[in-house]
């Protein structure tokens, strides 16, 4: 072999094996990468996503209903204009409540997501009860907007 031919040679196996480094990384984030919806996005698709997916907007008034003794729910999910049903199985976040925003991921199964996760949104002015109960201890808590006194 000459060395424009070792090189060449040499060039083609470092090609190949960063394709293969490439086509590797590509598939591990398609599996793991989760599209972000809306109700009204989900209802104008032509076919359902088939991988999983975040739909995000309001817990519709009146929509929850605990099933399975507790341990699984079912909502809807709505925004200006449509509203997709919501089933889950397992522990709620503690801000989750109608009319609040919530994001869920999981995948949809006839119309309805199968959710393998519920995260609630919530405002700016969210301070996590721990953190409320220790300013109250310390006598700097405020209670309009759940603000502290510095």
């Amino acid at each position: 072999m000459t060395r424009k031919q070792k090189r060449l040679a040499l060039l083609a196996g470092v090609f190949a094996v960063a394709a293969g480094g490439v086509a590797l990384v590509l598939t591990a984030l398609g599996q793991s990468v989760a599209y972000f919806y809306t109700p009204a996005d989900l209802s104008r698709l032509a076919a359902p996503p088939s991988g999983l997916i975040r739909l995000g907007g309001l817990v519709e008034a009146g929509s929850v209903e605990y099933a399975e003794g507790g341990a699984a729910v079912r909502f809807v999910v709505i925004d200006e204009f449509a509203r997709t049903p919501v089933f889950y199985r397992g522990p709620l976040p503690d801000l989750f409540r109608e009319g609040q925003g919530v994001v869920t991921q999981g995948r949809l199964v006839d119309g309805r997501l199968e959710a393998s996760e519920v995260l609630a949104k919530h405002d700016e002015t969210y301070m996590p009860k721990e953190v409320a109960d220790a300013l109250k201890e310390q006598g700097r808590w405020k209670e309009e907007g759940g603000a502290y006194k510095p």
